[in-house]
């Protein structure tokens, strides 16, 4: 196939119409007059396995603006748009093509570029929030780069689907460089006369620059790591190691430098098994874990939070046990969430949590994001289903002398009642 992919808009029209022949011979079982090219024709093959309908569009439902919302705050692939929509949107503006990026189950998270082809992309239900699957919508330059993990080109009648042949799409998937798992993937598209053999390269190209930010991003934080580190091991004696919430490893003392630590999925402060460590004391820094091997007996003692909300605009919370004491700087909104988390010790939903904070329970999509980024610090000390501090918590909150200088900058419903309120936590 690779000789059929065009150069301009004669050699287009002349690719599209052989490739329709290829699909109509191939999908009927006849010989066709070329082959098709093996990555599309594997594709083909998965569609047909599935019985997916080549003439019939079956389209998914849209996720909520709230789903979509949610997913786009709790992905990776958001700390690298300004790359992709640097290295893609201004040639892709000028091309007529548009900018897509997917998370891993092939969902429409992000639309930018040419209003024109925009309007013709909502015309195929290339929607934010569609589902671009393989398996949903056929062959695809979002779906099938999740399907094979690496970059593809899907020109015309290469498309299973009858709606999708007048299109052109070539997508990239972008990993995670730390463990190797996919994060998603970044589709230029278009009408299928603006379609360039180069752009294959072009979108793997900015897919990898992506991967090397994302790898930039991951050294940046293991640096801040090692900094908090630092201190704790310099107290301590015997063998420690200090990783990341994904296991990698930050600092050590006492004991070989190992590149990562395989840690479960839900680590959880205290006594805990790991490989291959064995029986370890678990505890929580700012951004990960120490984990103290048991060459003795396991530490023990009480972790104590303390809330500390006497300054204005210096509010802090400080984490003391086994292994020191470390302390965080909290934004206005991170400062009300602990707050409040304070004030329901037995536990908050993300509707309750909304409705203390803005007075409307359905505000769940920010107060879920908000405690998201408070857990990268204070880990498994901040359970959830419901939202609380871990029960082996001390919780103490500093207040300041006058009640009315609580959390001053605060609307929050339940924060001005607390300022005219005996119930403190």
């Amino acid at each position: 196939m690779r000789t059929l992919l065009p150069g301009g808009p004669l050699d287009a029209a002349r690719a599209a119409r052989v490739l329709s022949e290829i699909r109509a011979a191939t999908l009927s079982g006849r010989r066709a007059p070329v082959a098709p090219r093996p990555v599309i024709e594997q594709s083909w093959e998965r569609m047909l396995r599935g019985g997916v309908d080549p003439d019939h569009d079956f389209r998914s439902g849209l996720l909520s603006r709230e789903e979509v919302q949610r997913r786009r705050e709790s992905t990776a692939l958001r700390h690298v748009l300004p790359v992709l929509r640097e290295g893609l949107l201004s040639v892709a503006d000028v091309a007529q093509h548009i900018m897509v990026v997917a998370d891993y189950e092939g969902r429409v998270l992000w639309r930018e570029g040419s209003s024109s082809v925009l309007r013709k992309a909502d015309c195929l239900g290339f929607e934010l929030g569609a589902d671009w699957r393989e398996d949903v919508v056929g062959t695809n330059g979002i779906g099938t780069p999740v399907v094979v993990r690496r970059p593809v080109q899907v020109f015309a009648s290469e498309h299973f689907q009858r709606s999708q042949t007048s299109w052109t799409c070539t997508g990239a998937p972008i990993t995670d460089p730390r463990d190797g798992r996919l994060l998603g993937v970044v589709d230029v598209s278009g009408p299928l006369e603006t379609m360039h053999p180069a752009t294959l390269a072009w979108v793997d190209s900015v897919a990898k620059l992506a991967e090397a930010r994302l790898r930039e991003l991951h050294l940046t934080a293991l640096e801040q790591l090692r900094a908090v580190a630092a201190p704790v091991l310099a107290r301590l004696a015997g063998r420690a190691v200090v990783v990341d919430r994904d296991g990698w490893t930050a600092a050590v003392t006492g004991m070989p430098y190992t590149n990562r630590i395989t840690l479960p999925k839900a680590l959880s402060p205290g006594r805990r098994w790991l490989l291959p460590l064995g029986l370890c004391a678990v505890e929580p820094l700012a951004g990960g874990w120490l984990l103290r091997p048991a060459d003795g007996p396991v530490p023990t003692g009480a972790t104590r939070i303390a809330l500390d909300l006497t300054q204005p605009r210096r509010w802090s919370v400080t984490v003391s046990g086994g292994a020191g004491t470390w302390s965080h700087e909290l934004s206005p909104r991170h400062a009300e969430l602990l707050y409040l988390l304070a004030l329901h010790q037995g536990g908050r939903s993300a509707a309750g949590l909304a409705e203390d904070m803005f007075g409307d329970p359905g505000r769940t999509v920010t107060v879920r994001a908000e405690l998201s980024r408070v857990r990268r610090y204070l880990g498994g000390l901040l359970e959830h289903r419901p939202y609380r501090f871990c029960e082996d918590a001390e919780v103490e909150v500093l207040l300041p002398e006058d009640p009315r200088e609580l959390l001053p900058h605060s609307t929050a419903p339940a924060v001005v009642r607390g300022r005219f309120s005996d119930e403190m936590p």
